[in-house]
């Protein structure tokens, strides 16, 4: 991002996974503002509040890295809160963003914004092309009506709203919640406890075989930095890394990792999720980017920064945890919590 002196950055989600890296990365340098507002002070599902907090605070850039996220049981079982909390931050923050002149915003997508059975790599052309994934569906309508907030604003006001849509997003900072986690944080804390508890088998949901592209923190933050400085334009930008594999591969790449030596079976009456979900990043490529991390070197930062923040051996032991969870970057939780502070 090229920074003026005192340039204002508001974070929203600061705590979450994509939130906190964005503070990491910019938090250190002397001619950024990096702005974050607890849950205390400020409820992003609250129009008045954030508008009222926004014209204050005067931010020249947004960051969107905040939303109620969850795998496919939280969706199944909380989907009025999926889409109506969803919808409520990002319509607060991008209309009250261009109430108070903010210069850039940048929301972000989802891989489950795009049809169940899509062509791969997918494009954004391709968006709202066919029916989504159902046990995700709320969200993945939320997360449309964002990128149509933006792109409405920047069509009838010319302000730069942009949405990127990552693959799914991983690393340090992850949510471990059995409820809410994604579909490496799940493997990562299951499998991690089968070891400790010596364990011969691990059963998990679905055949194994759909299809992911996984993507590591630091590099997805990168790659919108560089999104927000040079790209032009203010069509969807996908943020993949080119480097797929199916669940199956990446619970034996996991195993391997946290040393599970045991045998992972598969619960075929599970669903899988969307078969298969591939990103065609190749605006992103044009610009300069390449992910850094491979797969192996971000699941074993992962797992350290898991070891060393959590009591993994015994909390939560016995939950059961879905494998097939949809992608966000906004990862915690709980709406109210963890993310709006």
């Amino acid at each position: 991002m090229t920074a003026g002196a005192g340039q204002r950055v508001y974070v929203a989600g600061h705590r979450g996974l994509v939130g906190a890296a964005f503070v990491r990365r910019w938090g250190c340098r002397a001619a950024l503002d990096v702005l974050t507002a607890g849950r205390g002070e400020l409820d992003l599902t609250d129009s008045h509040a954030v508008q009222a907090w926004l014209a204050r605070e005067r931010p020249d850039d947004v960051i969107i890295a905040a939303g109620r996220v969850g795998g496919i049981k939280a969706n199944a079982t909380s989907p009025a809160d999926f889409i109506y909390e969803n919808l409520m931050i990002e319509a607060n923050l991008i209309h009250g963003s261009w109430k108070a002149g903010v210069r850039r915003l940048l929301n972000f997508g989802s891989s489950c914004m795009y049809p169940r059975h899509c062509p791969q790599p997918m494009t954004p052309e391709l968006l709202m092309t066919g029916e989504v994934e159902p046990t995700s569906a709320p969200y993945a309508v939320a997360k449309w009506a964002g990128l149509t907030l933006c792109a409405s604003y920047h069509r009838q006001y010319r302000v730069r709203f942009l949405t990127a849509i990552p693959c799914t997003v991983y690393g340090p900072g992850d949510s471990f919640d059995p409820d809410a986690s994604h579909v490496i944080s799940a493997l990562i804390r299951k499998l991690h406890q089968a070891r400790e508890q010596g364990r011969r088998d691990v059963t998990l949901w679905g055949s194994g075989a759909a299809q992911r592209e996984f993507l590591y923190v630091d590099d997805l933050t990168e790659a919108c930095e560089i999104l927000l400085r040079d790209g032009e334009g203010n069509e969807p930008v996908n943020i993949g890394s080119d480097d797929s594999c199916t669940i199956r591969e990446l619970a034996e790449r996991i195993a391997e990792v946290v040393g599970f030596r045991g045998e992972i079976c598969w619960d075929h009456s599970q669903p899988d999720g969307a078969p298969e979900k591939r990103l065609n990043s190749e605006p992103m490529r044009a610009l300069g980017w390449s992910p850094r991390t491979d797969l192996r070197t971000g699941l074993e930062a992962t797992y350290h920064w898991f070891l060393s923040s959590h009591d993994a051996a015994t909390d939560g032991a016995t939950a059961s945890v879905s494998c097939q969870a949809e992608c966000d970057p906004t990862a915690r939780p709980r709406a109210n919590e963890g993310r709006k502070d």
